[in-house]
């Protein structure tokens, strides 16, 4: 497992599954504005691939996110769009609505960056969101993650379109928290 200072990436578990569908991917509005693509229902029980990891899969790496005091499976955390040339990837997050609003995002991207830089040796990471995300844009901007872009109008989210913000960091940039 990967630790924070508050959260623990770890590999998904089967039970994982049903908790995560029911209470991240089965909400309309949070899956409209999660995806690229529009909501649908998935039939339990069914291989969802946002949620059943592919261990051959190499471009994606996908993490249950607990606490550490506890264990309490609290999220999803994802490494995506690896490119060992370009030695760059995407991070993606969703946190358990009970579980937002305490930090974890901020602890989450930070031991997201651990993995992208050191354990896997990229050069940059980068995320996409909706501009009125304000706590990802924090959690990302407090990691060192600088305002790259606006991409207007780009996602069409439950009837309308959105501005998305693109935030990049560069390992050379990051600021690796102490080890003390």
């Amino acid at each position: 497992m990967l630790r924070g200072g508050k959260v623990g990436l770890r590999a998904r578990h089967d039970e994982d599954i049903p908790i995560l569908r029911t209470e991240l991917y089965d909400d309309v509005v949070n899956g409209s504005r999660a995806e690229g693509g529009p909501w649908r229902p998935i039939t339990p029980g069914s291989k969802d691939p946002r949620l059943v990891v592919d261990d051959k899969e190499q471009g994606h790496v996908p993490f249950s996110v607990v606490e550490l005091d506890g264990g309490t499976l609290i999220g999803t955390a994802t490494l995506w769009g690896i490119d060992n040339h370009n030695r760059s990837a995407h991070i993606g997050l969703g946190l358990l609505p009970s579980s937002r609003g305490k930090g974890y995002g901020t602890d989450v991207v930070a031991v997201l960056c651990h993995y992208g830089f050191v354990v896997r040796g990229l050069q940059r990471l980068q995320i996409e969101t909706l501009a009125d995300n304000h706590a990802m844009l924090r959690s990302a901007e407090r990691n060192g993650f600088i305002r790259e872009g606006v991409l207007r109008s780009s996602a069409w989210v439950l009837g309308e379109f959105l501005d998305e913000v693109l935030l990049g960091l560069l390992v050379q940039d990051w600021k690796r928290p102490d080890k003390g």
